[in-house]
């Protein structure tokens, strides 16, 4: 009696390294192109990283100041709408993280007919920072900062 062949496996599991990750907030002005910025310098060898919001914001000048002094150059990112992306190069992302609220709830919706995994890593909106413009930069850099670390933790080797 012959035995049945054994199937493909098992899949491998979703806190396996990600080949391509999209990050997300809600105007694709601050803190999602900072992301996706911070991880192409880090892992563009080795990782795809895209960018989009809930909605098109307006570039932030405070955006391009604080990755410029980390030597790290933004000024052509253009903002644009999950839908645009969708359209001009497809979902085909194997990790979506949202850094905001409203960016969490949309990448929850996209679950229902993709194959994608969401995580929320909950970041403060520095856009809200007030005082004078140093104290203002200390915001953007804070959150700079701390996406530069979660990045480096969650996509090392």
């Amino acid at each position: 009696m012959e035995r049945p062949l054994p199937g493909p496996g098992p899949a491998p599991p979703r806190t396996a390294r990600p080949q391509s990750v999209l990050f997300m907030c809600g105007q694709n002005c601050v803190r999602s192109p900072m992301a996706a910025a911070l991880a192409k310098h880090l892992f563009g060898r080795s990782l795809y990283v895209g960018s989009a919001g809930v909605m098109k914001g307006e570039n932030d000048p405070f955006v391009a100041a604080a990755l410029d002094e980390i030597g790290l150059d933004i000024h052509r990112h253009r903002p644009r709408t999950l839908e645009e992306l969708e359209e001009d190069e497809g979902l085909g992302f194997d990790l979506v993280i949202t850094l905001s609220p409203d960016a969490h709830h949309r990448a929850l919706e996209l679950t229902r007919a993709n194959a994608i995994g969401v995580e929320y890593w909950p970041t403060a909106d520095p856009t809200l920072a007030s005082g004078n413009r140093e104290q203002r930069m200390d915001a953007y850099r804070a959150v700079r900062d701390e996406l530069e670390t979660r990045i480096r933790a969650r996509f090392r080797s």
